[in-house]
């Protein structure tokens, strides 16, 4: 068992379940088909170290006040074999328990013993899950949008990893309908431009305005010259899109690498248009979901259950957006297997998450399997005013100009700091201070600190000892166990982490634990000390570097051994 939470609240149900069983038999309770027992931390360590309302949940059954109930659970306790030292009953029938210092040692020796592993926990049993994130339109550089999304999908990947699902990171290259469309378009008049004169052609209204456009038409006159103009404008633009496409993938490419982030599978939309698009409108048919009118073809809103219907292909016969997406989810569930999708997308597509569940329920698949994480805007301010433009380039600022700035550790722990569907002021400033107010700084810190002080030790010829001869029970000061405490609760932060899609929980645990760490260092020495409690001591200290390291190779941040 790799938790001790999970351990405690085993033998807390244990004990209760046993004690109503021994109530009922002395007739002081009547027979109860129990719930599932709800056991949760009290937000006041007044009120113990875990708590149930077990009491509340049964007062039907048992026909009597909660708080009645409670006492007479409490009677019947047994705590034999476990870490309860005592239980009591607080307001209108909680049952408070509290723990004797065991567990805390226990955790210790847990961590020591998984070491890296420590904090992995089973919930996913080896279901198989994609995220999906990123998938910006290759048609220009990453943005703050996709800077967010990036650090938010692949630290959920790397928890839902950590708990036991067979995870799978994927990238949806948007090489194939209107954009590409509209990409060539751009790419063509800004080849025109440079041969001709920027007033021989209008720029498309709604045209890509980017300077890497620009960049790309001038770089293939540098290569080719001007023979594009002699050809037709399909072949045109079909021989501008060739050339800047892939580089614009590359250059997406390398910059989320560099960005830390490794993609399983790059799959392309144009991929979905030999067959799948025709074979999922064939299904969509079959079901009875489409409808003809106005010439296109249409998703039945009546019958998924949506306001209106959603047009799918065309009167020229050209799938919609919409038509291409249901054809790659089907292609995730029904064709490669996943049990479970996740998608992340910007705040502004929630309009598309109703479309697409009910799509999925047109095409056989449970909506339950779909989970769209929304992800609000991100504002980056610097000396206190909202930065927009890269001061080398003056263009708006990218991924790699974020990244040049401020460093990978900040950008990926920054982003995480707030739960998704929170706005994220991005504050550049302090992303780059050497100070306890930057949280970044603070964790990388106390992990350094920690090497320090095992460094210092070693060269005095100190070595930790083992597990097996170490006297934990010497840890008794205040912020021994609050730390100890702090550790334990790795495994389920993970857990929750993993159920809620919210890795923000992580940075804020990690900080918590530099937190508990720098009160711990500051109030109990390590150095100097009797043999015995220095031993028990840097026992507690490797722990904690675990712990922190093992949470910051979670996010693929930097754990410095020296700063």
């Amino acid at each position: 068992m790799y938790s001790i939470y999970q351990k405690i609240n085993q033998q807390i149900e244990m004990v209760i379940k046993n004690a109503i069983d021994k109530a009922v038999e002395n007739g002081q309770l009547v027979e109860i088909d129990l719930p599932q027992i709800m056991i949760e931390k009290p937000r006041e360590e007044a009120f113990g170290d875990f708590s149930t309302n077990i009491a509340m949940q049964i007062v039907k059954q048992a026909k009597k006040a909660p708080r009645q109930i409670a006492e007479v659970i409490v009677q019947n306790i047994n705590k034999e074999g476990t870490f309860i030292n005592k239980v009591s009953v607080a307001g209108p029938g909680f049952i408070n328990f509290y723990l004797d210092n065991e567990w805390l040692y226990e955790t210790l020796s847990l961590i020591d013993e998984r070491k890296e592993k420590y904090g992995e926990v089973n919930i996913g049993k080896g279901s198989k899950v994609m995220v999906e994130f990123v998938s910006a339109n290759p048609t220009g550089p990453l943005h703050m949008g996709n800077a967010r999304g990036g650090a938010l999908g692949d630290c959920i990947a790397s928890v839902l990893e950590k708990s036991g699902y067979d995870v799978t990171r994927e990238f949806y290259v948007n090489d194939a309908g209107n954009q590409m469309e509209k990409f060539g378009i751009s790419l063509e008049a800004r080849y025109l431009q440079q041969l001709n004169g920027e007033e021989s052609i209008e720029f498309p209204e709604d045209g890509y305005q980017g300077e890497d456009i620009i960049d790309h038409a001038k770089d293939y006159i540098n290569e080719y010259g001007s023979a594009l103009l002699q050809k037709t404008s399909e072949e045109r633009r079909k021989a501008l899109i060739d050339y800047a496409l892939p580089k614009n993938i590359k250059r997406i490419h390398d910059g989320l690498v560099r960005y830390g982030i490794y993609y399983d599978c790059w799959f392309k939309e144009s991929s979905l248009y030999a067959s799948e698009i025709d074979e999922t409108m064939n299904i969509l048919k079959e079901r009875g979901y489409l409808v003809e009118k106005e010439g296109a073809i249409w998703l039945d809103g009546e019958k998924a259950g949506l306001e209106k219907d959603e047009v799918l292909i065309r009167q020229n016969g050209f799938p919609t957006y919409m038509a291409a997406d249901i054809a790659y989810h089907r292609n995730k569930f029904l064709k490669r297997g996943f049990d479970t999708v996740i998608n992340l997308w910007g705040a502004d597509h929630h309009g598309h998450v109703a479309r697409m569940k009910a799509a999925m329920e047109a095409i056989g698949v449970s909506k339950d399997r779909l989970h769209i994480v929304l992800f609000q805007l991100v504002n980056l301010y610097q000396n206190g005013e909202i930065r927009k433009m890269s001061k080398r380039s003056g263009r708006a600022i990218s991924l790699d100009d974020l990244l040049d700035e401020v460093g990978v550790d900040a950008a990926r722990f920054f982003f995480n700091m707030k739960t998704s569907g929170s706005h994220l002021d991005f504050d550049m400033d302090l992303a780059v201070e050497q100070s306890n107010n930057n949280p970044v700084f603070y964790v990388q810190y106390a992990h350094a600190r920690i090497c320090n002080i095992i460094k210092k030790l070693q060269e005095e010829n100190i070595e930790r000892i083992s597990s097996d001869e170490v006297n934990l029970t010497l840890l008794v000061q205040p912020e021994e166990l609050n730390l100890i405490k702090r550790l334990a609760a790795y495994p389920e932060e993970i857990t929750m982490s993993a159920q809620t899609l919210e890795p923000s929980r992580l940075t804020h645990y990690v900080m918590n634990v530099a937190a508990d760490f720098h009160s711990f260092y500051n109030a109990c020495r390590v150095r100097g000390e009797q043999e015995d409690l220095l031993q028990a001591r840097l026992f507690l200290v490797y722990c904690t570097k675990t712990v922190i390291k093992n949470v910051l190779d979670l996010l693929r941040i930097d754990a410095p051994e020296r700063m």
